[in-house]
């Protein structure tokens, strides 16, 4: 991540204008800073989704914004995206608390507080408030969920994982939507278990079970469009969990602890993806009750008299099929399935 510091702090930030805006609130007698982002788009009155976007360790704010990038995102669908800032832990680097060095930061709660201070300047939709990061702000992700589940939607992580021990205290108070996307060759948090963290498919098992999602993934093959990045992509999905929720994994089989799509790569990173685009798609799909779409899920292979009368993508809209495209199949029976038609 250091080396990414120089790329950086070089490109022109002006060109964001009036769209970035860099902030603090105070919590527990600290200033906690944080880089606002919100689209043109935004009409005050109109309720739109807060993206929790956490840096990993020793990084920052800035540098998340431009590595793990969801602006474009946001300027076409019109979510606000907020990069908070950790604070420096005993070593002096900067952290989230999530359980390591004997931290005493209270960063649960700096969240809370930063949603309801963004929410008493902006209009936010306060069910569709979704948390992603890199690294320890994958780590920070988990632990909302665990922790603040009352605000938190859904939560993606990249390169993240979950403590040794999380397991037996975290009891969501709603089935949580979680995404993985994890290098299997990562050298930082590996994706197995180790001295610290569990591994990631144990993981993926611990929310599959606690969303009472199916208990075999589908499993695909992402495409290999980039054959010179050095590793490939698998993507796993269990389905049909409580309030129609799923647990999702890419896994990146040889891949390092990077951000896939990343446009500065840090180790081998996988191109066949791009990590916030796959991370907005997945939380578009919920609020704080689940589903947001029609939450009568079948399993529609054992529906023979199903016949099939339109498909719509992830805005309600009928439309025709399209390779990686997260899509609603709704049927004359009422059963509806969502599908990722991978090509």
């Amino acid at each position: 991540m250091k080396k990414l510091i120089l790329l950086i702090i070089c490109l022109p930030l002006f060109t964001l204008g009036q769209q970035t805006i860099n902030a603090s609130i105070n919590h527990g007698g600290i200033t906690r800073d944080y880089i606002l982002y919100v689209p043109n788009s935004y009409v005050t009155g109109n309720q739109v989704p807060l993206v929790f976007n956490f840096h990993g360790y020793s990084s920052n704010a800035t540098q998340q914004m431009w590595y793990g990038d969801f602006r474009a995102i946001a300027d076409t669908a019109g979510f606000i995206i907020v990069h908070p800032e950790g604070t420096l832990d005993n070593s002096g680097v900067t952290h989230w608390n999530v359980g390591w060095g004997g931290s005493t930061i209270d960063d649960i709660g700096f969240t809370s507080a930063l949603i309801d201070s963004i929410a008493a300047v902006y209009s936010i939709n306060q069910d569709r408030v979704y948390s992603t990061g890199m690294s320890n702000g994958g780590f920070m992700s988990y632990q909302l969920a665990c922790e603040l589940s009352d605000r938190i939607a859904a939560i993606a992580s990249v390169t993240g994982s979950m403590n040794l021990g999380w397991f037996n205290s975290c009891n969501p108070s709603h089935p949580m939507p979680v995404m993985e996307i994890h290098g299997t060759l990562d050298p930082t948090v590996p994706y197995n278990a180790s001295s610290f963290t569990e591994s990631i498919p144990n993981i993926m098992a611990f929310w599959k079970y606690f969303n009472n999602c199916n208990s075999t993934a589908i499993i695909t093959n992402v495409p290999n469009t980039n054959t010179a990045d050095g590793c490939t992509a698998e993507y796993q999905i269990w389905e049909n969990g409580s309030n129609g929720v799923a647990v999702e994994h890419y896994k990146i089989i040889d891949g390092e602890h990077s951000w896939p799509g990343a446009l500065f790569p840090n180790g081998i990173t996988n191109q066949d993806i791009n990590a916030a685009e796959k991370i907005w798609e997945f939380f578009n799909n919920y609020d704080i009750n689940g589903l947001i779409h029609p939450t009568n899920i079948k399993n529609i292979t054992t529906e023979k008299s199903a016949k099939l009368i339109k498909v719509v993508d992830v805005l309600g809209r009928v439309t025709i099929p399209k390779p990686n495209s997260p899509l609603f199949y709704i049927y004359k029976d009422g059963t509806v399935k969502k599908r990722i038609l991978i090509k």
